[in-house]
């Protein structure tokens, strides 16, 4: 009899444990932790600078009960006289990463998804649209699906995640114009133009609401929980 309860009580300790490790792996009741932007901030390439468009993610995610946590959007912007590049990989943690659906799959891992080693490059990000989800748990429009299109992504970024050299504009003055320059954006779905990647597709033609919303955008971009 006191084997028999001592196993249930092992038992039990034992399920605890395994449940909370797998809670702790990403599990569906584990919290998302990478989302793209639900809305824009409505104001071109003006995000006010990195500084609003962090605080837009932290809005957003702290609607869906996820604001706990701190929130950075995926953007570099470039060096300008006594201010240095920042590189959007290196304002967003160390990760992993995960979105609504990819709790249960494989996350995002900073070296693979801006593809570090020859075989990370190889193998691919798997940075696609079904896991590029707003912090709604939505889906953005693609390529073949109804209009708007939405998918490119600001961000400002060379594939590897870097800023661009300063000669030419590819972040609306680092997040401050409505008007002059251009955007360098990703495609959310990985579609399009000819160009497969989630954050250095090509660049726009202007930074007006506009300008992004003719080549397949809104203004909106990626943010992720650096803790």
């Amino acid at each position: 009899m006191i084997r028999t309860i001592w196993l249930s009580v092992a038992t039990a300790v034992l399920g605890g444990a395994v449940s909370q490790a797998v809670d702790a792996q990403g599990r569906p009741d584990a919290p998302i932790t990478f989302f793209v932007t639900s809305e824009p901030i409505g104001d071109g390439g003006n995000l006010g600078g990195l500084a609003g468009a962090d605080a837009h993610c932290q809005n957003l995610a702290a609607a869906v009960g996820e604001g706990g946590r701190t929130w950075r959007a995926y953007l570099s912007t470039q060096a300008r006289p006594g201010q240095p590049a920042i590189n959007a990989r290196d304002r967003i943690g160390e990760g992993p990463w995960y979105s609504s659906v990819n709790r249960i799959d494989r996350p995002l891992i900073k070296s693979e998804i801006h593809g570090d080693t020859l075989l990370e490059a190889q193998r691919g990000s798997n940075m696609f649209k079904i896991y590029t989800l707003t912090e709604k748990g939505e889906i953005i429009n693609g390529i073949g699906d109804p209009l708007p299109l939405q998918h490119d992504m600001l961000t400002g970024s060379q594939a590897d995640g870097t800023a661009f050299p300063p000669d030419v504009d590819r972040t609306c003055n680092n997040w401050t114009s409505n008007a002059e320059g251009a955007a360098q954006v990703g495609h959310s779905d990985r579609v399009g133009h000819g160009n497969t990647s989630w954050n250095s597709a090509h660049a726009t033609d202007g930074c007006s609401q506009d300008d992004l919303a003719s080549w397949g955008g809104a203004g909106m971009f990626y943010c992720f929980a650096v803790d």
